[in-house]
């Protein structure tokens, strides 16, 4: 309902809901999940990094945190995880094999967890969204780890996605609890860790390694990288805040709350059937997998529009260093001023030499029908241009013209924004006055007005009144 307070402290709820039963079990000396040694470390360097990021999720939630705070607990919890042993110490790819990170090990590992976790949170702009594909993600890090006999990181995940369902009755829109950042940065640390632990990587088969993890959590992943990749086109900073992220062109489309979530449920249920298939390691499912996350991709980004949006960005950006809409600017206002005292055909065709020699717009030709009748053009403009752009205007309305502009500039130029269209618009306009007023056989026609003489309306003429 309108009004109503909405907890943003979700996230708390749900990393205990997801912390007592991983502890317990592990700890209970009746457990059948007989974790290992390194497992049993691993969990606690686990733990240790998703109560610290959900807590300073809270802090942030609940007072404002700065965010090189809110970084620095992140590289530090990715730290602690990296020294309890989540590490990616190489990449094994299909097709290619395996390629050792050696060194690079810690800075690969650190740039996994941490822009993992910034990338559910990224996500987490609709109710049920980050919940949802988390949900997801969990589910395939829980079949693939089942399938390689990873206990640990199968339990945690079953922790997890017991945790997400009953958080989920509560958060789907209209939500009545937020995740807040609590809980984005709980859910992308654990997911980004438990890929990377329990040995999964090496009991998998030889084309997991990160592309399966990867895949799973290929929607935030891929929404965050286009992201960073918009702003640094737009110029901005790759951190700032804005309205592009795929959740909202969905709603800028026309999509409601709930259908733009349960669209992108669906794209992550792909890319965790693609994750899956390529686990299993077999040549012919790793690139049918592939081929399907491919064709998702391009598929959610024309249908969003990704490309056009950045067009725009970039032409709204740029308009006002466009040559023909600044050399318009300038010098419109001043033939609108001129064409009030043209009384004749001449004066008023002065001004369309006054706009070829003094604009950027190069040529004015005057048609009437399919023949060309009239051209102005700057001198030795035909001479240094080869391709051009152009525009074309009615003089006077569509129903009563009875000839039209065509103005041309050079492709170099590129075809200008609006602006550009609007006010040689206006000028075409006030131009179509100026030669009705001096009676030129270009003008547009006049219609008269219908008579109701006796009762009935009279066909208009479309003779020109001169």
């Amino acid at each position: 309902m309108p009004g109503r307070s909405v907890p943003r402290l979700g996230g708390l709820a749900l990393a205990l809901a997801w912390l007592l039963p991983v502890v317990g079990v592990a700890l209970h000396p009746s457990s059948d999940i007989g974790l290992r040694p390194r497992e049993s470390h691993e969990l606690i360097g686990l733990v240790i990094g998703a109560v610290a990021l959900c807590l300073i999720g809270a802090r942030d939630d609940a007072r404002g945190v700065r965010a090189s705070i809110k970084l620095a607990v992140q590289v530090a919890a990715a730290a602690v995880a990296f020294g309890f042993g989540f590490r990616i110490e190489a990449i094994q790819l299909p097709f290619v094999g395996a390629l050792s990170m050696g060194i690079f090990a810690f800075p690969v590992t650190m740039l996994w967890i941490v822009g993992v976790t910034n990338a559910v949170n990224l996500i987490d702009g609709l109710d049920g969204l980050a919940a949802g594909v988390s949900f997801v993600a969990a589910l395939t890090s829980f079949v693939i780890a089942s399938l390689s006999g990873s206990s640990f990181v199968a339990f945690t995940m079953a922790a997890l996605m017991g945790a997400l369902v009953g958080f989920l009755f509560f958060n789907f829109n209209p939500a009545r609890i937020f995740l807040g950042d609590s809980g984005s940065y709980f859910l992308g640390f654990v997911l980004a860790t438990t890929s990377l632990g329990g040995g999964l990587q090496q009991k998998a088969s030889t084309a997991v390694s990160l592309l399966v993890p990867v895949l799973a959590l290929g929607l935030p992943i891929f929404d965050t990288l286009f992201s960073m990749f918009r702003r640094f086109v737009e110029q901005r900073p790759i951190f700032s805040g804005d309205r592009g992220h795929v959740h909202h062109r969905l709603l800028d489309l026309g999509l409601t709350h709930r259908r733009a979530v349960v669209l992108l449920y669906g794209i992550s249920l792909i890319l965790a059937g693609s994750a899956i298939a390529v686990s299993l390691g077999r040549r012919w499912q790793i690139g049918l997998a592939l081929l399907a996350v491919t064709v998702v991709l391009i598929g959610l980004v024309r249908f969003v529009g990704y490309f056009d949006y950045l067009h725009f960005q970039r032409r709204q950006k740029s308009r006002l260093r466009d040559p023909v809409t600044e050399s318009l600017r300038t010098l419109v206002p001043e033939l609108l001023l001129a064409s009030v005292t043209a009384r004749s055909e001449v004066a008023a065709f002065e001004l369309l030499e006054r706009l070829t020699t003094q604009s950027a717009v190069l040529h004015a030709e005057l048609w009437v029908g399919s023949a060309s009748v009239r051209c102005w053009a700057a001198p030795g403009a035909e001479l240094v241009v080869r391709d051009w752009v152009e525009a074309s205007f009615p003089l006077g309305a569509d129903e009563t013209a009875n000839s039209r502009l065509k103005f041309s500039w050079p492709s170099e130029t590129g075809a200008p924004p609006l602006q550009a269209d609007v006010l040689l618009q206006i000028f075409v306009d006030q131009l179509a006055s100026a030669l009705d007023r001096a009676g030129s056989e270009y003008a547009p026609t006049r219609r008269a007005a219908p008579s109701l003489a006796d009762g009935q309306a009279v066909e208009p003429s479309l003779a020109r009144n001169s």
